[in-house]
């Protein structure tokens, strides 16, 4: 049993995600995760890290661009030119991924795992997403990032989330179809949004 948290960044994925494991008694991956993937890349925390906040180039945004317009002319790569380590990265990600699925009663953070594991049995895949507004509050508030500079690491960071997703799986990270719950934090609350997970899984079974 796994849930996974796939989320806009700033909506509260950790948050949630530790409410979510307190309330079920399970373990909570997040970032720590990219100490796992660093210590077998044999590469530092920090550069695991960076990949996640990386810009992409005019190339890749222009790719994705047209790759969404007319996804049966461009299938997903398997790399980027400009950063050929991190196909090794998604590799990896992708095994530690599978081993935590096999481990169960976790709760995932990121790492593309609804794309990874599909629709395997026994995992519930839940999107995060809120308003452009109240990311940015929550940028400027609890991460701390100055307010000339939320906006544009809340744009920059879901580029690159979507990129990701669209090079490696060729899939819409913001297509609503390829989860089993979608939760609006800016409306619900981070405490709300936890608490209709918690009560799902406890629908399955699996508290």
């Amino acid at each position: 049993m796994l849930i996974t948290i796939s989320r806009q960044y700033a909506a509260g994925g950790s948050l949630v995600a530790t409410e979510v494991a307190e309330a079920l008694n399970w373990s909570v991956v997040d970032n720590e995760f990219i100490d796992r993937v660093a210590a077998r890349a044999g590469m530092t925390h920090e550069e695991v890290a960076a990949r996640e906040e990386r810009v992409p180039s005019f190339i890749e945004r222009l790719a994705l661009t047209l790759a969404t317009s007319s996804p049966e002319l461009f299938p997903p790569a398997t790399g980027t030119a400009e950063d050929p380590s991190e196909a090794k990265v998604v590799k990896i990600t992708e095994s530690l991924v599978a081993e935590l699925a096999e481990t169960g009663h976790v709760v995932l953070v990121g790492r593309a795992a609804p794309a990874v594991l599909g629709q395997r049995k026994g995992t519930l895949h839940v999107r995060l997403v809120a308003p452009e507004a109240f990311r940015v509050r929550v940028a400027v508030e609890r991460l701390g990032l100055p307010p000339d500079e939320a906006t544009a690491t809340v744009h920059r960071i879901d580029r690159n989330r979507q990129r990701y997703h669209r090079q490696y799986y060729g899939r819409d990270w913001d297509d609503a179809t390829n989860y089993d719950m979608v939760l609006n934090t800016g409306w619900l609350g981070f405490d709300g949004a936890a608490a209709l997970i918690v009560a799902r899984a406890e629908q399955l079974g699996w508290r």
